[in-house]
């Protein structure tokens, strides 16, 4: 089925965001919730957020790195430091559905964005809060980013080659994975105050998701089992599964969990005999002996081009695949056929800017537009949402509190 045709409204549709959240991982849950047909309303410092800046950036190239996270909404910019700037956002606040942010543990009632704040304007509101370590402790104030939380939570620990230079995940896993906890866990308060009238506090710490994408790891070790330990592309209980290299020097990634799949293996390769070896007989025997097993499996793969295995392996419906780059893997006709990368239209005109698509395929899919210029729909959002005039408008502009499309044209984005 061909989901890039499914664009009508979304699970989320009627329910408004406002997004407090800057660069990475909070932006990624802001837009999750948008793909899921919600009308998130990025609210941003006059200054705007400081992922527009992240190179590379031109007069004519908007930060991907911006790009990436933020489509689908509209933005607001406001001095929330300023007490108009409050009040402003005080009064979206009466006529929203959630509201999401990143900051410190401390700041959110320093501004008076506190949930107990929050809720008395307005009863129903979700809030949800993407912290760094911790909200109380010596770790409520301690600085947080992707490297230190992949160090921390033991993720490096179990990533690279074995003996060797304890290595990150080559994206910003530990970011983007509090922003789906982020996104999970308004979308699961969104449903109680949609039933109960009565809004929820959701709170998400980077280091706690982090700690929970451990799984089977940590539990293993909880249970008495050794300390995980890095094992490059094979996999601690599973044997073979691993990455071979083809006589072309590319890398073919080979997954035959199970006997039947084992049994196919075998026989693709030429080497049925191996099925019934006392070594690999059974699961058991395989990760046992996985070292003699990886040296025959390797010396058979590499005899061949990873054309010609890829072939023989989907003859036989044995779990392979090549590894691929990114720039392979986004032209991949599989990538097409989901509706991975979409075409969108620049506000300005122009060439169409390709973007990955919504991962979330459902009957509501909404079609996702260009993410805003800083300030474009401030007005337009406080007169429709808070019901503000001419004069109350021209007053926050001259106290330098908002930021609107006209003072933002031209401007980075």
């Amino acid at each position: 089925m061909n989901f890039t045709h499914w664009r009508v409204a979304g699970m989320l549709q009627g329910k408004v965001i406002l997004d407090l959240t800057w660069v990475l991982g909070g932006p990624f849950a802001g837009q999750l919730l948008a793909q899921l047909g919600a009308e998130v309303v990025k609210v941003e410092p006059v200054s705007g957020d400081y992922a527009r800046s992240v190179p590379p950036v031109s007069d004519t190239q908007d930060s991907p790195f911006f790009l990436s996270v933020n489509r689908g909404k509209r933005s607001v910019a406001l001095d929330l430091k300023h007490p108009l700037g409050r009040q402003a956002f005080q009064d979206l606040v009466r006529e929203a559905d959630a509201v999401i942010y990143g900051f410190a543990s401390d700041v959110p009632a320093r501004l008076g964005l506190d949930h107990a704040t929050l809720a008395a304007i307005n009863p129903r509101i979700v809030v949800g809060q993407l912290i760094g370590l911790d909200d109380q402790g010596p770790y409520a104030g301690a600085p947080a980013f992707d490297l230190m939380l992949q160090a921390m939570s033991g993720l490096m620990s179990i990533t690279g080659e074995p003996g060797g230079k304890p290595v990150r995940v080559g994206y910003q896993v530990a970011d983007l994975a509090g922003g789906l906890y982020l996104a999970l866990g308004v979308a699961a308060g969104l449903a109680q105050a949609q039933a109960t009238g009565a809004g929820e506090r959701v709170q998400v710490s980077l280091f706690d998701a982090q700690m929970a994408m451990l799984t089977w790891q940590a539990q293993g070790y909880l249970q008495g089992g050794p300390a995980p330990r890095a094992s490059g592309a094979r996999h601690a209980m599973i044997a073979p599964s691993d990455i071979y290299r083809t006589s072309d020097g590319r890398w073919i990634a080979l997954a035959p969990t199970g006997d039947a799949f084992w049994q196919a293996l075998c026989a693709a390769i030429g080497l049925p005999a191996l099925a019934t070896d006392a070594r690999y007989a059974t699961p058991a025997a395989r990760v046992a002996n996985v070292e003699a097993l990886t040296e025959d499996l390797a010396g058979a793969i590499g005899g061949r081009t990873a054309r010609e295995w890829l072939d023989i392996f989907e003859a036989r419906r044995v779990p392979a695949a090549l590894v691929l780059g990114v720039d392979e893997a986004l032209a991949h006709p599989l990538a097409a056929s989901r509706g991975m990368v979409e075409a969108v239209a620049r506000p300005q005109g122009g060439e169409p800017v390709p973007m990955l698509g919504n991962p979330f395929k459902f009957a509501g899919q909404p079609q996702l537009g260009y993410p805003p210029a800083l300030g474009e729909d401030t007005e337009a959002l406080l007169r429709g949402m808070a019901g503000y005039d001419d004069d109350r408008l021209a007053a926050l502009r001259a106290a330098g509190v908002i930021r609107a499309r006209a003072a933002a044209a031209g401007a980075a984005r």
